[in-house]
């Protein structure tokens, strides 16, 4: 699935490891969200919109 996360945390100039802090989750797991590696259940998805204040769609293409 593609996502816009990296560019996201990039603006915010987040490094994974902060991002993985806020998400109680490894940095690991940041960078295969971020590579396409791994999809996040509904839950992580949702509340890495929430930080990121978008819509889940902004964040997450289901379509690629």
């Amino acid at each position: 699935m593609k996502n816009r996360l990296r560019v996201l945390r990039a603006e915010r100039e987040w490094s994974q490891a902060v991002l993985a802090e806020q998400l109680l989750v490894s940095r690991q797991t940041v960078n295969a969200i971020e590579t396409g590696k791994y999809d996040p259940g509904l839950p992580l998805a949702f509340k890495i919109a929430r930080i990121f204040e978008q819509r889940i769609e902004d964040v997450f293409d289901p379509g690629q």
